[in-house]
């Protein structure tokens, strides 16, 4: 990176969107890659399960990595769903200081580091996601955009 202008890590979440919208602001960001920092990759809501997520990904020409160690533990999914911030990042804490977590964590940095990376999870809103709170512990230096699809259909 030329000079001292700080890296820069994208966020996407694809609550009430559709795989097209997703993939054309993740194309429009020209995102090389999604982290997909969700502990569970699975999902109601048609392509965005792993499997298809990646395969949909790779046809847009993006790849796709897994952090399950970064993901919200359940009891934190459950804080999240009934928006108490407070106990999501007080146990979302917990889980980055696993060693699992601190060594994913470290992966996506070098990750964000070398290539337009994308962290992916469910909420729209990247102030409502662990995303937010991954970003702040794991990527202090990044600078980060946070995108949000066009497209609001319902859940």
């Amino acid at each position: 990176m030329a000079g001292n202008h700080a890296p820069t890590v994208w966020t996407v979440g694809y609550e009430q969107t559709t795989m097209d919208a997703f993939l054309a602001v993740l194309l429009a960001a020209q995102v090389e890659v999604v982290a997909d920092v969700r502990a569970l990759p699975l999902s109601r809501r048609p392509g965005f399960s792993k499997t298809a997520l990646a395969a949909n990904l790779r046809q847009a020409g993006i790849d796709y990595v897994h952090f399950r160690a970064l993901g919200t533990p359940a009891d934190g999914r459950a804080a999240a769903r009934r928006h108490d911030h407070v106990a999501l990042e007080r146990i979302y804490a917990v889980q980055l200081d696993l060693p699992e977590a601190i060594i994913a964590a470290g992966r996506l940095r070098e990750l964000a580091g070398t290539r337009r990376t994308a962290l992916l999870c469910y909420e729209r809103q990247a102030c409502e996601c662990h995303r937010t709170l991954l970003r702040q512990s794991a990527l202090t230096d990044f600078e980060a955009i946070d995108l949000v699809p066009g497209d609001l259909v319902p859940d």
